[in-house]
């Protein structure tokens, strides 16, 4: 070989090809993010996940295919600023293009090519792992089950007894006094109504469940709301006409939705010049199939009934204990409504999970649907509605 041979550097071919094909053998999905968040490369698991092809998504940015406030676009702006590899774990990531967050462990990190490039990677959790916290909040509310037969036997007949003593001492006392045994009374009263909500905790007995159509309930729901503390905001309907029965008690389902329209109409607060929307929607998710600790069988969740609203939302320091007993935001709040409402949901077999950011809080319900045998009796399908909106 001669010098000018040997001193001749040696072209190093990049092997993209190889490259491509390893990533796209890869089930997770991998994104290269390049300066202001625009998307370099996805593989074709990213595909999948973000439901976009590969020369589509190219044109796009991160903020384009999540939502605002998404943790994704902060951890990527943390890899730049550290320039370090950052996990994180358990991250809702929401979506335009999801019909519902998804649960995925985030691992991303720099580049090295001399460019600003951060490769992520995401890995999907299973539905399972999403519902355990959901089941950590089933096993809050019944934590209080105890306490609440106490508390009904313990405080209501003391209770009976000190209102009846300060109606006798009433009718003795100038009015100046009868106006404190008046407070007496009403303050014994509200204890009384505040006992009788958490006894509702200690009722463990089996519901008696039957088909019910979710869309009469979320009708005869609003229904109420317009006529009372939901009277100002406007109520958008976005419902699956085709949805089949819920095994369930309707009742009980009537109370659990009109304390999540309840509360989204006080999480607008005064916003109600126009602006206060609240968002009703139903659809069915199929292929939805739990794994639940001390079931024998896989469990199947279809239908998916959501209450959105355009309130403050919910303060992050509150969010884990969102359903658990006397946890509220509200200055005369007694945090049991949302328990309750978790408490309904677990009754039917179902969950319940809430998404909240400025402006945006999501309150989101799995259930089950009847049993589609002859013994189930006939269900007759509800009329198609169309968007309606008060």
């Amino acid at each position: 070989m001669s010098k000018r041979a040997a001193e001749r550097p040696i072209p190093i071919r990049k092997p993209v090809v190889e490259h491509d094909l390893l990533l796209a053998a890869l089930p997770h999905p991998i994104l290269v993010i390049g300066d202001h968040n625009q998307i370099v490369y996805g593989n074709a698991a990213a595909e999948v996940f973000l439901s976009t092809s590969a020369p589509m998504m190219t044109r796009l940015r991160l903020d384009d295919v999540v939502a605002f406030g998404c943790p994704l676009l902060a951890l990527v702006d943390q890899v730049r600023e550290s320039g370090s590899t950052v996990n994180e774990y358990g991250v809702e990531m929401a979506s335009p293009k999801f019909t519902a967050p998804k649960l995925v462990d985030v691992f991303a990190g720099p580049m090295n090519e001399g460019q600003p490039l951060v490769v992520v990677m995401l890995q999907q959790r299973s539905m399972a792992q999403m519902i355990e916290r959901q089941l950590t909040h089933r096993a809050a509310a019944r934590s209080v089950s105890g306490m609440a037969a106490v508390l009904a036997h313990e405080i209501k007949n003391p209770l009976s007894g000190i209102k009846g003593a300060a109606q006798l001492l009433e009718q003795n006392l100038s009015d100046e006094d009868r106006a404190l045994s008046q407070l007496i009374c009403s303050e014994t009263e509200r204890i009384r109504t505040l006992v009788n909500r958490m006894e509702v905790f200690g009722d463990e007995r089996p519901l008696t469940k039957e088909p019910v159509n979710i869309h009469d309930v979320l009708n005869h729901v609003r229904r109420l709301a317009e006529t009372g503390f939901a009277r100002g905001v406007r109520i958008i309907e976005d419902y699956d006409p085709s949805l089949p029965p819920i095994p369930g008690n309707r009742d009980k389902l009537v109370q659990a939705f009109l304390n999540l329209i309840k509360n989204a109409a006080e999480a607008i607060g005064d916003n109600r010049d126009g602006q206060g929307r609240i968002i009703m929607q139903t659809s069915f998710r199929p292929g939805v199939r739990l794994s639940v600790p001390g079931a024998d069988a896989r469990i199947t969740l279809p239908l998916m009934i959501q209450v959105e609203d355009n309130g403050s939302g919910v303060p992050d320091h509150l969010k884990p204990h969102l359903f658990d007993p006397f946890v509220t935001t509200k200055h005369n709040g007694t945090g049991l409504g949302l328990a309750l409402v978790a408490k309904i949901i677990g009754d039917h077999g179902g969950i319940i999970e809430c998404d909240s950011e400025a402006n945006r809080t999501v309150f989101r319900v799995l259930l089950p649907m009847q049993d589609q045998s002859p013994k189930a009796g006939p269900f007759r399908r509800p009329v198609p509605i169309n968007d309606r909106s008060r």
